[in-house]
């Protein structure tokens, strides 16, 4: 890579990390954002204040000791003592501040990802491009990020804390070098050397010195330690994968057990941790040969300015106390000039942290592209024009096709495993964003998937969500309850439990029904809603269902193959396989039954 391209890709990454910045010191919440980190830079300053206090403190104490004298000697040491106090009261309080803005800010940022993941089906839209995505060299995904759940609660922590630290550590840098620079170039005098017959003095000569040692500690640092970026997004990415196999094993517990999966699970996730450990230790061995060199050079930057000093004390020149502050300034100067080399793993991570933001920052933006240009209307009935469905690798299942369903229809949608029949109740739900074309389809409407959600906690929450179960009395939800089979469950409103692994599978689906008789929608969409059922209770439940719908003057769709469910329906949608060459898999007609 060429240095134009360096500088260019610097620049970028720059920008990158700017743009996540922005938006907060930006937000509602600006000035109390703006305030606390301009406290926060004048508390780095008064630090650094109070090092050229302490530089200045090193002459004279130093000095006194030199020349036996007992007053300036204590006198130095009770100034020591305000000096130090001072030093305390500041650390404390940067530390305090700097955490607090870290703590705003991550704030912030979650509830803002939060709430953009969370809108419009968001989460559920930039799963499906994910794997629509091809992933890049490094197994990534192009587009769209693995495990957004870490991007939020875990990269978000650490863009903050790594942003600040860094950023107040390089002003600290800067402002310590302008500071000590002037000191140490007063106090190292010149050094004077003969080429060829001509004498050549070279003024500040400690100043040059410590910018050529940490300017080749930069470099040697930065080609020693570059693979840690790529480590530590691979590293990030592994780690997320290995726990987010881990809540797949807990979440289909059952179905595991089932199987008697437990060997192959063990297998996977020895695999995928065999993965994290193998990065890590790829790593750690990169890790360990940066420690190897800033170790030393560390270790050699103590010594240094007494060796290049020495001469000039051992003559009388200096005083032990100027040869101390020599040494202050010294490393002052060239902890300033280090700061690239002692915050490169910092830097590292930082980078890898700012990459996945920015990829995930990216994915929204991914999603909107990726949307058609589908027309929704709300509507009494349902009525397409020109409608599309492609999956998302753009295999397209029905084009242009014609949906028309009205008040008191009861419609049956068939057709062969992999038509789409769920695809199209999707688009009519208002979520699969790879649709085209005009819809108008009913705003007061329920679906009820193949697999029910129901979060953890009491019973009242599972059976109203997503609405708060206040807004239900006791006697409807039990009715609801009642109505769709459950007496059992009457007398558990306020139990809580893990209602997806307590529940069988037709309870669920029980469950889910309730939710419809509870909350009375004029349209129902069924993808199977009763498959767990027995004949009879199936019966009973459609009858409520379809009873439900005529009373509110709504129709009800469903998704079947039991012929026991095709009584309740009065129209066929279905799906036919069409020839390879067509332009679509499938077509879609509408015929009585």
């Amino acid at each position: 890579m060429t240095l134009t391209q360096k500088l260019t890709a610097f620049s970028a990454f720059v920008a990158q990390a700017w743009a996540l910045t922005k938006p907060y010191f930006s937000s509602e919440h600006k000035w109390k954002a703006r305030a606390l980190l301009a406290a926060i830079v004048a508390l780095n300053l008064g630090l650094v204040y109070m090092a050229v206090l302490f530089n200045e403190w090193n002459k004279l104490f130093y000095d006194a000791l030199q020349e036996k004298n007992a007053d300036v000697f204590w006198a130095q040491l009770g100034r020591f003592t305000w000096l130090a106090f001072g030093f305390i009261v500041i650390a404390v309080y940067k530390f305090y501040l700097t955490q607090l803005l870290e703590m705003r800010w991550r704030a912030w940022m979650t509830g803002h990802y939060l709430a953009r993941w969370l809108s419009n089906q968001m989460f559920y839209k930039m799963e499906l491009n994910r794997f629509a995505s091809q992933p890049d060299a490094a197994g990534a995904p192009a587009k769209n990020p693995d495990n957004p759940d870490q991007r939020i609660q875990e990269d978000i922590n650490q863009f903050t804390t790594y942003t600040i630290s860094l950023s107040m550590g390089l002003l600290n840098a800067v402002v310590t070098l302008g500071s000590f620079v002037g000191i140490l170039w007063g106090l190292s005098g010149g050094f004077a050397f003969s080429v060829a017959g001509t004498q050549v003095n070279i003024p500040g000569f400690m100043v040059w010195m410590a910018m050529l040692y940490c300017l080749a500690g930069s470099v040697i640092t930065h080609y020693i330690g570059r693979p840690q970026i790529a480590l530590n997004y691979q590293q990030q990415r592994l780690e997320a994968d290995f726990r987010h196999h881990m809540v797949r094993v807990r979440e289909y517990s059952e179905s595991i057990a089932l199987d008697r999966g437990e060997t192959v699970e063990r297998t996977q996730l020895d695999a995928r941790f065999g993965q994290v450990l193998g990065n890590y230790l790829a790593l750690i061995k990169a890790q360990k040969s940066l420690i190897w060199f800033t170790s030393f050079f560390g270790q050699a930057a103590v010594v240094f300015p007494f060796v290049v000093a020495a001469p000039r004390f051992f003559s009388g020149a200096i005083q032990l106390g100027e040869l101390m502050q020599i040494s202050s300034a010294f490393g002052q100067v060239q902890g300033s000039l280090s700061w690239f080399v002692d915050n490169y793993s910092s830097l590292a991570s930082w980078r890898a942290t700012t990459d996945r933001l920015t990829s995930f920052e990216a994915s929204f933006q991914a999603v909107v592209h990726t949307n058609k240009a589908l027309t929704a209307i709300d509507s009494e009935a349902i009525e397409s024009r020109d409608l599309c469905l492609s999956l998302p690798n753009g295999t397209v299942l029905l084009n242009q096709a014609c949906l028309q369903a009205q008040p008191g229809d009861s419609i049956l949608l068939q057709g062969p495993s992999g038509s789409g029949k769920s695809t199209l109740f999707r688009a009519l739900a208002g979520i699969w964003p790879f649709a085209s074309g005009t819809l108008a389809r009913p705003k007061d409407a329920m679906f009820i998937p193949q697999r029910p959600y129901f979060p953890n906690g009491p019973l009242r929450d599972a059976l109203a969500y997503p609405q708060s179960p206040s807004t239900y009395t006791n006697d409807e939800l039990k009715q609801a309850l009642n109505s769709a089979l459950l007496p059992g469950l009457v007398d558990q409103l306020d139990q809580a439990a893990a209602w997806s692994q307590t529940l069988s599978g037709g309870e669920q689906q029980r469950l889910a029904i309730a939710r419809v008789l509870l909350k009375k929608p004029r349209w129902v969409f069924a993808d199977e809603a009763t498959s767990a059922l027995d004949e009879a209770a199936e019966n009973s439940i459609y009858k409520a269902l379809v009873a439900h719908v005529n009373k509110a003057n709504g129709a009800i769709v469903s998704i079947a193959h039991k012929p026991s469910v095709a009584a309740f329906h009065g129209r066929r949608w279905l799906l036919e396989k069409l020839p390879e060459d067509e332009l679509a898999r499938f077509r879609l007609s509408s015929q009585r039954m």
